[in-house]
């Protein structure tokens, strides 16, 4: 009840549709209640009466009520699946909006234990049962109860005797629906995790086909996504195979009050206790009182396999949203300066590992600080704390004044651009892709911040310009056009603090200059901080912070941590070294040959 509750919550938008289908239920219900009356009183005209004006009318008449209650029959039909139809899919586009919604609320942290393919088969699949609930299961619950209701009433006045030996099978069935519902539920919740499962290796799948190809695991994949195709299916045999002994019990069952009314039904007539059209009317009822408790057996099934669904709704919504705003929080409503405290900061993820102990650091407004140090030291980690990407477990980090969870996240986020290592383009034109952080620029502003980029001039060069669809994830740009049109994206969006993470990796020497030129505009008067690898990309930087064992190590300029000789130093000696060497060792490979 607690999840019916849950999934009726959605329906406040789509009352109108849904009571008017339950009106029309409910009238169809009295429709066929009516049906069997018709044909119990013509028998009665034909054996007591003789033909004649009459009685030709009274045919007459019935034949045109009959003809009345079809035709109503139909438009109540009509009425009554249509407007369930839209409060179901009304529910379910509710509840997709409202999980698409509460997913953009969740942390990275969240999405750093998931698979793309599960969330999407929670959102689309899972939450398709709700359609079958509201506007099959449910309505058809509602009706088949009422028409038992009515049903039992009309045999009663029949006759109550025969009436209540109707009601013999009936224990039988609810225990075995009670029963039922144990094993199927579950047996359905199953089957939805293996199609999530499923949908979650194609995805990875379908988006790593480049790596499968180069690296001939087509036939090996195809074997790893034929073995999640069989769990899906051996999950849905399960259930289907529990649903398969349920419908032949409750028909089974439900045949044997047939074979007692006959039974008795027939002694009655023979005896003449029983008159014969009302024992001709009492078998057409009898089909209406058996027909909705088969019935009711698959809206149960359709119940359980909907409830099924809802519990993984239900889970995924309760997943509570980190960081979250805090009641209090204040929104920047003015262009921050961009000074940026840490305040003894430290930081693990949920599986306890620690990234970053004792952090302080302070990055006056419009300077560039660099942060650097060996693999895994927690430099992307660090900068992720400023967007609130994730929170501190302990210290605080401050903007201009104000402790960053005191801030709403949207105001907060405004005030930050990124230009990422792996640069994410949606499947749409390079105007849109550019567009994305401020829709609303003029065409002037984008072509400037295009130019500003170092990408106007290869844009102008594309089949289309700026309206050029680039493909999913821009697949049809190389890595440094990718690389230029995030920066236009960050240009266009004139936020005060920048955060680079490696933008300049993975692109040959050219590339690296225009972008290297391109970033040097877009540092100009904002607070930059810095993520690099390669230390020559960072030598003019006001402050480089080195990060060693998850603390600060050492910092200062460049000149400064050279003359100290110390772990900045020595990866500098490193990697100034390694190119000459790199270079020597193919000269001999090429004089081997």
């Amino acid at each position: 009840m607690k999840t019916l509750r849950y999934v009726f919550s959605y329906t406040k938008n789509y009352a109108a549709p849904l009571a008017i289908a339950i009106f029309a239920m409910i009238a169809l219900v009295g429709v066929e209640l009516l049906t069997p009356l018709f044909v119990r009183n013509l028998i009665g005209a034909v054996q007591g009466g003789v033909w004649d004006a009459q009685t030709s009318g009274y045919i007459t008449r019935l034949a045109v009520g009959l003809l009345g209650l079809y035709i109503a029959r139909g438009v109540l039909r009509f009425l009554s699946s249509y407007e369930a139809h839209i409060a179901g899919w009304g529910v379910v586009t509710n509840v997709r909006r409202r999980i698409y919604e509460h997913l953009q609320r969740l942390s990275l942290r969240f999405y750093s234990d998931q698979q793309t393919g599960q969330l999407m088969s929670r959102m689309i699949n899972d939450s398709d049962m709700f359609e079958r609930l509201v506007a099959h299961a449910i309505p058809g619950i509602l009706v088949h109860v009422l028409t038992l209701v009515g049903v039992s009433v009309i045999l009663l006045s029949l006759n109550w005797k025969v009436m209540l030996l109707t009601l013999v099978p009936i224990p039988a069935i609810i225990w075995a629906m009670r029963n039922f519902a144990k094993y199927v539920r579950p047996a359905f919740r199953m089957r939805q995790k293996e199609l999530a499962e499923l949908n979650a290796t194609l995805n990875d799948n379908l988006s790593g086909i480049r790596e499968i190809k180069a690296f001939t695991r087509e036939e090996a994949e195809a074997g790893r996504i034929g073995k999640h195709i069989e769990r899906y299916r051996d999950s849905l045999l399960h259930a289907l195979r529990l649903m398969a002994t349920f419908q032949p019990f409750v028909e089974f069952t439900s045949s044997l009050g047939t074979i007692v009314v006959i039974y008795f039904g027939g002694r009655l007539a023979f005896q003449g206790t029983l008159p014969l059209q009302d024992l001709v009317a009492f078998f057409l009822y009898l089909e209406m009182f058996y027909q909705p408790i088969r019935a009711l057996s698959g809206d149960w099934e359709q119940v359980q396999e909907a409830l099924a669904g809802a519990d993984r709704v239900s889970e995924l919504l309760n997943e509570e949203p980190e960081p979250y705003d805090n009641p209090t929080a204040i929104a920047l409503t003015e262009r921050a300066q961009g000074h940026i405290v840490f305040h003894d900061v430290s930081f693990q993820y949920d599986r306890g590992d620690t990234v970053l102990e004792h952090i302080s650091l302070e990055i006056p407004a419009n300077h560039v600080v660099a942060l650097v140090g060996p693999t895994g030291v927690g430099k992307t980690t660090m900068a992720s704390l400023i967007p609130r990407f994730y929170d501190p477990t302990a210290g605080k980090i401050t903007l201009d004044g104000h402790d960053l969870r005191e801030l709403t996240l949207q105001s907060l986020r405004r005030q930050i651009s990124m230009v990422l290592q792996d640069v994410f383009l949606f499947h749409g034109t390079v105007r849109e892709n550019i567009l994305f952080g401020r829709p609303d620029a003029t065409e002037e502003e984008m072509i400037q911040a295009a130019k500003i980029a170092n990408a106007h001039e290869f844009i102008e060069k594309l089949p289309e310009g700026y309206d050029t669809l680039i493909g999913e994830r821009g697949v049809k740009l190389s890595g440094g056009q990718k690389q230029r049109l995030s920066i236009a994206r960050a240009v266009l969006k004139n936020a005060p603090i920048l955060i680079l993470d490696e933008a300049t990796s993975s692109v040959d020497t050219e590339t690296e200059l225009l972008i290297q030129q391109a970033l040097e505009r877009l540092m100009l008067n904002r607070t930059t901080i810095i993520i690099a690898h390669r230390l020559s990309t960072i030598r003019h930087a006001d402050t480089i912070v080195v990060l060693e064992g998850k603390r600060i190590a050492e910092k200062g300029t460049h000149g400064e941590l050279m003359a100290r000789r110390g772990l900045y130093w020595h990866l500098n000696e490193v990697q100034t070294n390694i190119e000459p060497a790199l270079e020597a060792l193919r000269r001999a490979e090429i004089a081997a040959d």
